[in-house]
């Protein structure tokens, strides 16, 4: 590196480009399906968890979320006008909540997925942002 900011300056060029493909996953599955980006990673963890279940404090360190608005986001989606996820105690263990996805939330992340590639293959193909991406990354490595 040249200099001591040389990998800063590198670091936040990712990031910038992090936060606006996020803003643009965002601003499409909140337009066709009205949920979040984190809505969207609950059901894609919980989706790809044996049995299609995790326990709320997995998805919470998944998520990146604080107990608490874990908790909140896991409630909205349980809520009847949504029924993407469904709550139930451990047989095992009383202390363990657990969430699983419906049939309907299943479906609904399906969809969803098809959107999130879509806009993936967009931002990060069309103006050469992966190639950008990737040359940053390059130079973060060295």
């Amino acid at each position: 590196m040249h200099n001591n900011t040389e990998r800063l300056d590198l670091w936040l060029s990712v990031s910038q480009i992090h936060s606006s493909v996020n803003d643009k996953l965002e601003q499409a599955l909140l337009r066709q399906y009205d949920i979040s980006l984190k809505e969207f990673y609950v059901l894609k963890f919980v989706s790809s968890s044996p049995c299609k279940e995790l326990r709320l404090q997995q998805l919470q360190e998944k998520v990146g979320l604080s107990q608490s608005a874990t908790s909140r986001l896991v409630d909205r989606m349980e809520a009847p006008s949504v029924g993407a996820l469904e709550r139930h105690t451990c047989t095992m263990d009383r202390r363990g909540i657990y969430t699983k996805i419906t049939e309907l939330g299943e479906h609904k992340y399906e969809q969803a997925l098809a959107t999130v590639s879509q806009v993936l293959n967009e931002e990060l193909q069309g103006d050469g942002t992966l190639k950008e991406l990737e040359n940053l990354i390059q130079k973060l490595l060295k």
